[in-house]
């Protein structure tokens, strides 16, 4: 579970973002940090992480949560229930506990005996 290239692009983007919230606006920082998630939602796409991906696609979800903020029991569950599930796709991609759905076909066209 090493840190890679977007690993450190990620800690040094949501630096910069918690620099700029003393700063600027809340909504506005939390629609940046939408916008950034979405981002590295598409890099570890191309990356071939496709869980990963759905990872940081529910933290986009966090930040529209905090961007529309519902009120009351709504904001809870859509605020923290993205993060939880974000936390929980990251953390299960990287230990390996999720399959491999983004090399399958690659497996089962090489297990076929070919003519040769």
């Amino acid at each position: 579970m090493a840190l890679d290239r977007f690993d450190m692009v990620a800690v040094v983007g949501f630096g910069v973002l918690v620099a700029a919230s003393t700063v600027l606006e809340g909504v506005l920082v939390a629609a940046a940090l939408g916008g950034f998630a979405l981002s590295l939602s598409m890099w570890r796409l191309y990356d071939g992480r496709p869980w990963e991906t759905l990872a940081w696609l529910t933290w986009v979800g966090a930040a529209v949560a905090l961007v529309i903020f519902p009120g009351g029991g709504t904001f809870l569950v859509a605020f923290f229930g993205c993060l939880l599930l974000g936390l929980g796709l990251l953390f299960a991609s990287r230990l390996e506990l999720l399959p491999d759905i983004w090399r399958v076909t690659e497996r089962e066209e090489s297990d076929e005996p070919t003519d040769g």
